[in-house]
């Protein structure tokens, strides 16, 4: 495998499937199954979810709520999501350990780094649920943040585009799709990957991105694997030999506003 520890950061949205609100109960086993393939080769697997498919912290001050109130709605909006990802996970028999930055005892352990690591090691999957406990960070930060500590070879954000494009391909047919790109390229071209904390986060400790189709039966492995599925991004980009073996098949896309969450 190319990778031996990963964070897959998943949208609440994503959840969603054709619903409008809450969990699809058939993309989410779609989405254990594709870990429990992925976390059966041996390769140590963090997750890190949003929870815009219930609530999102921003949304409050449409309401006329307290922004931090919001946001602490939203880390508990996680916490639903990632125990729906346990779940279903532990109906397909795999290990997994939900790690919260919000301490709620009946429900989750709490997040501690050296014990997150033991359970990695131990090849179970560990979900890390309520973002990194505080207001004002999207879960983007939580999943870069959470990376790092656990010193993973690479963040995959799984979402419903290919990689990371010149414009919103929804939007507009002409996009252009990047195979590989740099931290310095995107944020030259406003280019809209994570929020540029979590993404700042990831240039300073030269931590590689790839952004990737979830949604896609069998990238996950592929991308494992060492396959070209994806855009990556990189502080600088591959050689010609380390493009065809490691980020060659990558498919960019430009992620959607609303997938921070």
């Amino acid at each position: 495998m190319k990778y031996t520890r990963i964070l897959l950061k998943l949208s609440g949205e994503a959840l969603m499937g054709q619903q409008q609100y809450g969990i699809d109960a058939v993309r989410l086993m779609q989405y254990a199954e594709e870990i429990k393939k992925v976390a059966a080769t041996g390769t140590q697997v963090a997750v890190v979810i949003g929870g815009g498919n219930i609530f999102r912290g921003v949304q409050a001050e449409a309401f006329g709520l307290d922004r931090v109130q919001g946001d602490y709605m939203g880390m508990l909006a996680t916490v639903i999501n990632s125990m729906a990802l346990q779940s279903a996970l532990e109906k397909l028999n795999v290990n997994t350990r939900l790690l919260s930055g919000v301490t709620i005892q009946r429900v989750c352990e709490p997040y501690i780094r050296r014990r997150a690591l033991r359970h990695l090691e131990k090849g179970r999957v560990v979900i890390f649920g309520a973002g990194i406990g505080s207001p004002y960070f999207t879960t983007d930060s939580a999943a870069s943040l959470r990376a790092i500590e656990i010193e993973a070879d690479v963040v995959l954000k799984g979402t419903r585009v290919d990689g990371i494009y010149t414009a919103d391909p929804e939007k507009d047919p002409t996009a252009v799709r990047y195979p590989t790109i740099t931290f310095d390229e995107v944020m030259a071209k406003n280019l809209n990957v994570m929020d540029m904390t979590a993404f700042t986060l990831c240039k300073e400790n030269n931590l590689p991105i790839i952004v990737f189709d979830m949604n896609k039966e069998g990238n996950l492995q592929r991308l494992i694997e060492g396959e070209t599925v994806g855009t990556l991004v990189t502080m600088e980009h591959p050689k010609p030999t380390e493009t065809n073996s490691t980020s060659s098949g990558l498919h960019p896309s430009l992620d959607t506003p609303s997938e921070q969450a």
